[in-house]
């Protein structure tokens, strides 16, 4: 799925925007015991309610792709004769309503995760007549097609304390038993896939909320498909690879210059506006270190390691590589905290012998919030 696509379905999360009817799903206790089955008509909620339940559903797709928005896929065996495949098709295909796939999928679900608390399985299906458009970006009324999907969500559900609540019709504070809130989701998916704004059943999109635990089980057990790297691991191997690399020469100026490289490359990509994603590829990241003045010897070091890391066609995220709205520089006992379009004001030397962080400091310095003056 692109960037587009992606918020094209995103918009459908409200009220007024999709053909969502009810959210089905249950609530498991922390002994992974169904307490209740939920099947919540969207009619019988009031606007506020209605727009938090889609709220809640809309996080499932939330994030970046390649980050916390994971595209999975599904070998052409699977898609023929595979039984998470066919289970998924016929979740979609009977509208939520084949209460059998529905249980098998439930149990699934609470074999694959693990909660210290109580936890809510919730879905939500929806129909979406897929207009067209001309090339001067005129909606054609007659050239609709339908896409089938759900998206699926897993919350943790968090006691509430009790205490006192203010009741304005009398203006009395009054006793609030302890009840149970409805977290964010942990992780969830979509299926089937929306490419080319069509649905693409070799597909489904797959959300964690913590990119450093893409809950592995899960995916095995609900997909069976090919584990993706965890976006966390990503970084750090990419690190690993650049440090291995560069040795001495990874020094300050080299860093600072992928950094700035890296999100010269994602503003550029941005202001082009295009539909597919932004991916770096081992040719492109060579060729940023090439340009950053490291030898070709040691750049041909650097893509044999990224092959060995992550495998010769891979695609990163540059989220995976770098962030580009952070630049820090730390040491065990301090930590400076940069704008990225001003890492031109940090240097490091060697002043007799020790090592210094240099901070260009001409005015504006403050310390715990107080002017001061550098004499």
């Amino acid at each position: 799925m692109t960037e587009k696509e992606l918020r094209e379905i995103k918009r459908r999360f409200r009220q007024d925007k999709n053909n969502i009817l009810s959210i089905k799903g249950c609530l498991v206790n922390s002994q992974k015991v169904i307490v209740t089955h939920i099947d919540q008509p969207m009619a019988s909620c009031s606007v506020e309610e209605g727009n938090k339940l889609l709220g809640i559903m809309k996080k499932t797709l939330s994030g970046s792709l390649g980050t916390n928005l994971l595209d999975l896929e599904f070998t052409a065996q699977q898609v023929m004769d595979g039984a998470e495949n066919k289970l998924l098709r016929d979740l979609r295909d009977s509208r939520l309503k084949d209460q059998a796939a529905l249980d098998a999928f439930y149990q699934k679900v609470i074999d694959s995760v693990h909660f210290e608390e109580s936890f809510a399985i919730l879905l939500a299906f929806d129909t979406y007549d897929v207009f067209q458009y001309s090339a001067d970006g005129q909606k054609q009324e007659d050239s609709s097609s339908v896409f089938n999907y759900f998206v699926c969500c897993v919350c943790p559900v968090k006691p509430l304390n009790s205490g006192l609540y203010f009741r304005e019709h009398d203006s009395s504070f009054r006793d609030l038993d302890a009840h149970a809130i409805l977290g964010a989701p942990e992780l969830g998916f979509m299926f089937p896939a929306f490419d080319g704004r069509t649905a693409n059943i070799y597909n489904t999109l797959y959300y964690t909320k913590d990119i450093s635990d893409i809950h592995t089980e899960f995916i095995q057990n609900i997909f069976n498909v090919e584990l993706p790297m965890a976006p966390a691991e990503q970084t750090g191997r990419f690190k690993t690879c650049l440090a291995e690399t560069l040795v001495e020469e990874c020094d300050f100026d080299t860093v600072r210059s992928v950094h700035s490289q890296i999100s010269e490359m994602v503003q550029e990509h941005k202001e082009a506006k295009e539909e597919e994603p932004l991916r770096l590829t081992k040719s492109k990241l060579k060729t940023v270190l090439q340009y950053c003045g490291v030898d070709e010897v040691k750049v041909e070091s650097f893509g044999q390691r990224f092959t060995s890391n992550f495998g010769e066609d891979a695609e990163l995220p540059p989220k995976s590589i770098v962030n580009v709205n952070k630049f820090e520089v730390a040491t065990p006992n301090v930590t400076i905290k940069v704008d990225p379009e001003h890492t031109d004001l940090v240097s490091t030397q060697i002043i007799n012998g020790v090592k210094y962080i240099l901070i260009r400091a001409n005015d504006g310095v403050e310390v715990n919030g107080m002017n001061i003056e550098i004499k």
